[in-house]
This record gives C-alpha cells, structure tokens and sequence, in this order.
C-alpha cells in the first residue's frame, strides 16, 4: 500500500464490514489503523477485507520469541524450521543459533503446538517473550514486478524495431476479425500481457471494491486500447504496450521514492540493539532486548548501544544521547545518571539497572508517537482529500466528453479520439498532489526526531510554520531552572540557620524549584527542617504549613502584606552588634531595612527571585535565588526574529524587576511579570485573538500544561524521559537546548513551503496535461510519465529536502 489508490482501495474494501468506525490508511508508513466495535468484527475479518482489496497483511498473528538454548547451531536451526513448516497457523518464523531463540509470528491459540513442535524436533523451549520485529524488505529493483516489468519493456522495444527501424521484417502472422496482426504488434501483445499482470489484478480488485483509482482507470485504458484496435482497424497496440511498461516503471518508481520516505523512520526503529548483556543470578548472559524486564542490571561496554531506559548503578562513561535528544556532544554519565534506550556508550564500562521494559522506553515512545502523528491531518492535506473526490470523476467526465466529441468538433478520427480520452485517463488519478502533503510531514517530522525534535502530527508541523508570536516560560525554559540560593537575610532576631530550619520545613514538601534550591541549600549547610503538618499550596503566592504546631509562610512578598506585615520597616538582625554584610549593603540605618523600597528591589534587580519566611506575627527572614540564564537563550530568541517570528513573549510568575533583567538580557519584545497559572492562560488567549495565524508557547510540559494547551502550539522543553510532557505537548523538545525551537520553525517553516510546491505544481501540471490533450501535443507515454511517475517522484524528492534542514552549530 503505496500510493492514495491503494489507501482508498483498502478503505472501501474494510468499511464494508460492520460495526467499522473509522479506517486510517497511513501510506507512508504502509499501516492500516482501523477503529471498530468489540464484538462486532475481528482483526482476522479486517485482514481478510485487506487481502480481498488486493494487498498482503503481515503478521497478523502473535509474535513470540521461544528460548530454545539447546540450538546452537544452523543445523539445529534447519531441524527446527523443519518441524515449524508443518505447523499450522505458523505466518512466519526466525531461528536465532547465535542467541538461541527462534522467533515465531503465529495465531495466538496455536503457541501451544508451536512449543510441541520444537520439542519435538528435540529441543527444550526454556522461556518466551513477545517480539515485534520485522522481516527484512525486498528490493523494489529485483521485485517480481519489476522482472516482468524490464520483461515488458524488451518486448516493446523489440516491437518498436520491427515497426520502425526493421519495417521491411514486419510480416502478417495471422488475422483476428478482419485485423491483420504483424510481428511488431504481437510483440506489442506479449509486453501488456507480461507487464500488465499486476495492473490487471489491481484493476481487478478495484472494480471488485468500486473504486475508481488509478489501477482502475489503467485497465480500462490498456484494455480501451486493445478493444479499439479491433473496433476501429486501426491498431494501436503500441500504445497499449507503451501504457503497460510505462505505469509499471512509474509503480516501481512509486515504491522506491516511498521506500525511501519510510527510511528514515526505519532509520529511527533500528537505533535500538536487539540484545542485551544482563546480570542474573551471578551470571552473565546475552538476551533479546525484549526479554529485559524492570530491575535487570545491564551490561553496556564502550561503544554498545544502550538496550533499555535505566539509571547507572556503577560506571562513568560519556554517552552519545544524539539519536535521542539530538545534542551534538556527548554526555558525561555516572552513578544516579539517567540513560535513555538506543543511545551509544562512547568510552566506559556502565552497569545500568534497567527503569523501562522494552516497548515502554523513551525511543519507543517516539517511534510510536511519530508513527501516530501521520493520523493528525494538516488542512492542507484534507484540502486535497476532498478535492480529489471531485477531481477523478470530473476528469474522466472529461475523457468521456474529448472521446466522443473530438470527431465532430476538431475533425479526429475516432482512433484518435480514444487515444485522446485513454490519454486524460491516465491523467485523471490524484496520485501526486494526494501523497505531496503525507509524505512531505513524514519527511519532515522524521528529520525532526532525528534532532531531538518530536512533532506529533502534521497538523502541528504545519501550525508551527504559521506562527507568528512565540510566548516562553521564564523558568526552566529561558534559564535553565537550576536555581540556588544566594542570599539569606535573618530578620528580627532570627539567624541564618533558624530562617534556613523554617524554610525547608516549609518547602521540602514543595516541588517547586525554588522549594528544591531552598531545600538543598539548607542541606548543604546540615540543617534540619522542622516537623511539618497541614501543608498547602497557596498558587501563584507560596506555602503554608505548621512548624512544630505553629503557622508558618514562606511566599512571595505580597503574600506577607496581605497577613498585614509593614514591609517598609523590618529589624535585622546583626552580629554581635553590628550589622550582617547584607544588611549593611541594603540598610539606610543599622538596624531597620525597608523591604518594599531597598531590599527586595535591590535583589530583584539582580535578576534573583525573593522568597520571605515567617510567621502570621513575625517576619523571620528573606531568601535569595537566582536562575543562570541558558547561554543559547539570546541567541535562539533572535534568530527566530530572522526567521520571522512578529514578536516574542517572555510569561512568568515572577516579580517584575527579576522578569525585566531577565527579558532584557535575553532580549524577548515584551515580557509579563507576577502571572498566576489561570493568568498565563489569559495572556496566551489574548496573543492568539492578536495574532490570526497562531501563537506558539514554550514551557516544561507540566508546570504550565494548561498555557501550552491553550496555545496554538505547545512545546515542552526536556521532554525525553518525562512522560507527562510527551503526552501534554504539541511537540517536544526532548533536550533543554534552545537552539532545536528556531530550528523547528525553519523546519516547519520550509515543511509548509514544500507542501505548497508539491500541491500546486503537480495541480498545475496535471490540468495543462489536461487542456492539451485535445490538441494533440500530448502523447500517451508523456501523460503516463510527467504527469504520473515524474510527479510522483518528483513530489516525493522534493519532500526529502526537509532532511537537510539542521539545527544551527
């Protein structure tokens, strides 16, 4: 299933059975997904429709790896692959001498035979496990088709030479009702009979399912040929012949341009190794990667790929993590370290303690994601769908009309005029702007996962590209969320450690990053928090709890005015009289600091973010934090201003003076401070009403979900590992470099452009084709060529230049 024909042919066939409510054909992937009632029909039905269409459904059944120990040996294998040819219900089968395990695609009530078949061959089934693993692809060049295809074509030029070059050879072999048949017309004969075998049995299937595809339309003409040849006497076997070969080159053309496309997911599938070295029971011992399970300790060696997502329990080792999140230099690794599935150990020695089971890892869930993205259909895509239900008919409406009006109106003959109307036939399948937008997303969403970029959909893709205005997070996003503590000010008698117990009472259970900074901060300096109850989460403001049975905040600064706290004259405490080196800085006199007009704005301004700790009845003390600003950030922002993004937007929770230093120096066009989470949403809702072509948020994927879905697009910053950002966001960024989002919208950006190229110039080729039929001035074999396979390939070439697209060094 390579081409939309193929697709349509498959839906109508599957829409059929009952209780189907959705069928989506994925032509780019060659996966047909289909949506039905339980009960109501059965995957073996659904595989049947499929093969009645005409196409071939592989492994339908369960595939089971059976360790089998004992086979240690291509001769042991050949024992048991002659025991499993006589199974029933066996689809397909590997043996594995090397790992000793065979691999075995079955229906699932028949594994019990399976098992008695390879004992009985007399080997010992140890263990099973589930395999998903594909059988490797025939060439599309040495393919049956393509055989008879090049068969086809020596016949056609044997014809042409006896037509032409070699007339005089040209003898009469036989008469069929009243039509002389020379050797060149009956070398004519045998290409379409070679060549059109698999037309005729695809035209077949279409006629049988009512589906007025290209295969259809194919046979009618070849067969349209032959008939005319005896109707009229005047042959036109070699156009026939020509059609045949022709569309079948212009098939095999399909396929590989399509083979092509689907590489580079491929590409994405073959990153993970299939084994794994485990330690079990004291021992040492290779496995198929599937049979991993949670908890295993696995064995990488310098220059292995990492078989499962895991932590590294021994080891130091630089790890290669570009497959997954596309960063350019490898990342140091060690005990505590996490690690993601199909990225490659560059130097040292890992034992990693397995935190996913195959299937469940990170590189598994982008395989599944970006094959699922083709599911999300761009506008432009369902553009094309609907004008091509109108486009077929209404050109072979238009054949029809040429065929039987040309004699009257422009003098033809009536050879001639069928030559016209076989001609708009071949004219009149939708082939090449149909498939210019799937395999155009694909293109573009594969190069993208091989940059640490997860689109998930084409829908997305082609929403991104439109943007105009891009909003980010402060936190996380345009600083690198790692934030310390700087500055600790004990307040009104307090010291420094009592304001540090009270504070990580108060944010230790917190998830905040600040709460997290705080926390280790009082860690670093060995003090402990206090007994905490009845913690709460005051949003967009702080926490409150009881410390040792008595009320304790820690929040921003209007927080501790709204308990009635006079901010503008605090007591802070000194150092055996005399004034801590802070409070000195900030103070006007030596003992008193007015924390709306000094302290604060002078820490703010600092870009540090000013958290206060205290009582309902006493202000204890000020903490200081700072977030280091990620050095791309700058950079990233202005380039997508090159790009031509309108305006960008810096949203956060943040004090006003923090949020300007920041915004200043990573040089955003506006920036919105002190925001509540339902406020973000707000700001978000008013770009979008601002800017009709959509606004893209850039956030963490969880702290600020309901901005990102509020966005035209949402981007999740450092996605690889997190499961809620891979299932909140739009797209995911799956490292914390910035330099992957104008890289993304160039990406998206060409994406868009290349869909409107393949749509428009093979819409344009396709109707002057059309119009110039009834003058003459297009040959059959050139129909069949430029507007067929040439668009076809050329579409899908052209979708192939996103891969060239690389984030900026």
């Amino acid at each position: 299933m390579d081409c939309p024909s193929c697709a349509g042919k498959i839906e109508t066939s599957v829409e059929q059975l009952d209780g189907v409510e959705a069928v989506d054909p994925q032509v780019a992937s060659g996966r047909v997904t289909v949506t039905f009632e339980d009960g109501s029909t059965t995957p073996q039905e659904i595989a049947e429709r499929v093969e009645t269409a005409g196409y071939t459904v592989k492994d339908t059944g369960e595939a089971t790896t059976f360790d089998v120990p004992g086979m240690d040996c291509a001769s042991c294998a050949g024992t048991v692959e002659n025991a499993l040819e006589r199974v029933d219900g066996v689809a397909d089968y590997e043996t594995r001498p090397t790992t000793g395990t065979v691999v075995v695609t079955h229906d699932p009530d028949r594994t019990g035979a399976v098992v008695d078949a390879i004992e009985t061959a007399g080997y010992e089934v140890a263990g099973r496990g589930e395999e998903t693993d594909g059988s490797d692809r025939e060439t599309v060049w040495r393919s049956s088709r393509a055989i008879k295809t090049w068969i086809s074509g020596a016949f056609v030029a044997l014809g042409l030479a006896l037509a032409f070059p070699l007339a005089g050879q040209n003898a009469t072999v036989g008469t069929l009702l009243g039509n002389d048949f020379a050797l060149a017309d009956v070398a004519f004969l045998l290409a379409v009979a070679v060549g059109g075998q698999e037309i005729f049995r695809s035209g077949y299937y279409s006629a049988r399912n009512r589906n007025l595809d290209i295969d259809f339309l194919m046979t009618v003409a070849i067969l349209g040929a032959l008939l005319a040849s005896l109707g009229f006497g005047e042959p036109l076997y070699l156009e026939a012949a020509t059609l045949a070969f022709l569309f079948s080159v212009a098939e095999l053309l399909e396929r590989y341009s399509m083979d092509r496309a689907r590489d580079s997911l491929r590409e994405l599938m073959d990153l993970s190794p299939t084994e794994a070295t485990v330690r079990r029971d004291g021992e040492t011992r290779t496995v198929p990667v599937e049979a991993v399970e949670p908890g295993d300790v696995v064995i990488v060696k310098p220059g292995e790929k990492i078989p499962v997502d895991g932590e590294v329990i021994e080891g130091t080792s630089a790890v290669n993590q570009a497959p997954i999140t596309g960063e350019s230099v490898p990342v140091d690794k060690t005990v505590g370290e996490e690690v993601f599935a199909g990225t490659i150990n560059e130097e040292g020695y890992l034992e990693v303690r397995a935190t996913a089971a195959a299937g469940d890892d990170t590189l598994s869930q982008i395989i599944e994601l970006v094959e699922d993205a083709q599911s999300n259909k761009t506008e432009r895509e369902q553009f094309v769908e609907r004008f091509a239900s109108y486009y077929t008919p209404a050109v072979v409406a238009f054949a029809i009309t040429v065929t039987l009006a040309s004699p009257f109106v422009l003098g033809r003959s009536w050879s001639t005029a069928v030559v016209y109307g076989l001609t708009l036939l071949v004219l009149a399948c939708p082939c090449a702007f149909v498939i210019s937008t799937p395999v155009s997303v694909v293109s573009g969403i594969t190069s993208a996962a091989k940059n640490g970029v997860l689109i998930k959909g084409g829908n997305h893709l082609e929403a991104t590209g439109a943007v105009e205005a891009v909003a980010f997070d402060k936190t996380g996003t345009l600083t690198k969320g790692e934030l310390t503590v700087t500055d600790v000010v004990p307040l009104n008698g307090q010291t420094k450690e009592e304001v540090l117990r009270c504070a990580r009472g108060l944010e230790s259970r917190s998830e905040h990053p600040i709460s997290e900074a705080i926390v280790e901060e009082a860690s670093d300096a060995d003090v402990d928090g206090r007994a905490v109850e009845d913690f709460e989460t005051l949003p967009g403001k702080g926490v409150r709890a009881e410390l040792n049975g008595t009320p304790h905040y820690a929040g921003k600064p209007g927080l501790f005015e709204e308990l009635g706290f006079d901010l503008t004259h605090v007591h802070a405490t000194t150092d055996g009289g005399v004034v801590t080196q802070t409070a000195q800085q900030l103070c006007d006199r030596h003992n008193c600091l007015d924390l709306l007009e000094d302290t604060v704005p002078a820490l703010q301004s600092e870009g540090k973010t000013v958290v206060l700790v205290g009582t309902d009845e006493t202000l204890e003390g000020v903490i200081a934090v700072a977030d280091e600003i990620r050095p791309d950030a700058a950079r990233a922002v202005e380039r997508l201003g090159e790009l031509g993004v309108e305006r960008t937007v810096m949203l956060t929770g943040d004090n006003e003076r923090t949020a300007r230093a920041i915004a200043e120096e990573v040089g955003v066009d506006e920036f919105e401070a002190e925001l509540l989470p339902e406020q973000k949403v707000e700001a978000i809702e008013n770009l979008v009403a601002e800017f009709d072509d959509g606004v893209a948020m850039v956030g963490d994927g969880i702290n600020d979900a309901p901005a990102l879905a509020t966005a035209t697009v949402g981007i999740a910053m450092g996605a690889a590992g997190t499961d809620t950002a891979l299932e909140t966001a739009d797209i995911a960024l799956l490292s914390d470099d910035l330099s992957k989002l104008p890289y993304l919208y160039e990406l998206a950006d060409d994406a868009n452009g290349v869909i409107r190229q393949n749509i428009w110039s093979s819409l344009a080729i396709k109707a002057a084709l059309a119009l110039a039929v009834p003058f003459g001035y297009v040959p059959i074999w050139l129909a069949v060529l430029a507007g067929d396979a040439g668009m076809t390939t050329a579409v899908t070439g052209n979708a192939m230049r996103l891969s060239g697209v690389t984030p900026e060094e």
